[in-house]
């Protein structure tokens, strides 16, 4: 008796549809492992997130890497329950499977582990959140951040000159303004605007606040020392014409190096003058000044 074709081509089905799920998950793994093959464990444990310079950085990666984790943790266990579903369950023959309504311990499962998996999320974003919003009662030095369209001024209202005014320096078309700080010491920041609202905002901080005017907003935050260098810094809201030129540097020196600057601008020194005697850059090295003309090429 002849083979049934029917039969046979069903075989040929199956046989092609499990080829077909080896390639896709052979596919899946060989990909992933070439693109991760080109990182080190930390850079595959950031999922992308960038390399801060401070512990309030440090504690978002962590929070970050979590969230990651957890999201692969469950997509893996949905993506194995939905292949096993299409294995186990699928087409066997034109015979209608047994219906079930509900099934209720399954059903109070499903609900249950969300709002878990939230409240665990929902409690470690927040210890995250209190620690990068937290604000000492005597910070190590204190900077006034002033922002207007479309420049920064940049303050030590804790350091006088010899006429008894706080140093800092400001920026202009022809300079940007930078802004020196010590590593391994807090440092509070106080916003203000001059006329509308700014973003003071350095990526390397991997945190912005706003600059609202007739309101003075802060946080603080700790350089890691060893983290000396220049910064960029930019403001991070649409404020008008030059928005996209109104930048500034940090420059992180060492405390020893920043006692020295002060002093040197205490003497009356320019910040020009006050970097070069400490043997910093006088001038930004991570941006350039911008044109004022309007129909002037802007540099790139």
């Amino acid at each position: 008796m002849g083979a049934n074709p029917s039969a046979s081509a069903e075989r040929r089905t199956r046989r092609s549809g499990r080829a077909g799920r080896f390639a896709a998950v052979t596919g899946i793994a060989g990909a992933t492992t070439l693109l991760l093959s080109g990182c080190s464990t930390e850079e595959v444990l950031r999922f992308g997130w960038p390399e801060g310079i401070t512990p309030q950085a440090e504690q978002m990666m962590d929070l970050w890497t979590g969230s990651a984790i957890a999201a692969l943790v469950v997509g893996v266990f949905v993506w194995g329950l939905i292949f096993w579903a299409v294995i186990r369950y699928r087409k066997k023959s034109d015979e209608l499977p047994t219906q079930t309504r509900f099934n209720l311990p399954i059903e109070i499962l499903y609900t249950a582990v969300p709002f878990l998996i939230i409240a665990v999320l929902f409690y470690y974003t927040a210890v995250v959140q209190t620690f990068v919003d937290k604000q000492k009662a005597n910070p190590d030095l204190t900077v006034s951040v002033v922002a207007f369209k479309w420049n920064w001024q940049f303050l030590y209202p804790e350091e006088l000159d010899q006429e008894r005014q706080p140093i800092g320096t400001v920026g202009s078309s022809e300079e940007i303004p930078v802004l020196v700080v010590p590593t391994g010491e807090r440092i509070r920041f106080v916003e203000t605007s001059n006329d509308v609202i700014h973003s003071f905002w350095v990526p390397a901080l991997l945190f912005k606040r706003d600059v609202i005017p007739g309101r003075t907003n802060s946080f603080e935050a700790t350089i890691n020392p060893g983290e000396e260098g220049a910064y960029v810094g930019r403001c991070a809201e649409l404020c008008g014409t030059y928005h996209a030129n109104m930048n500034f540097e940090l420059r992180a020196v060492t405390s020893e190096k920043f006692d020295q600057f002060i002093a040197a601008k205490k003497a009356g020194a320019s910040t020009y003058d006050a970097l070069e005697q400490i043997g910093e850059s006088p001038v930004s090295t991570t941006t350039t000044p911008f044109k004022t003309s309007r129909t002037a090429r802007q540099p790139s």
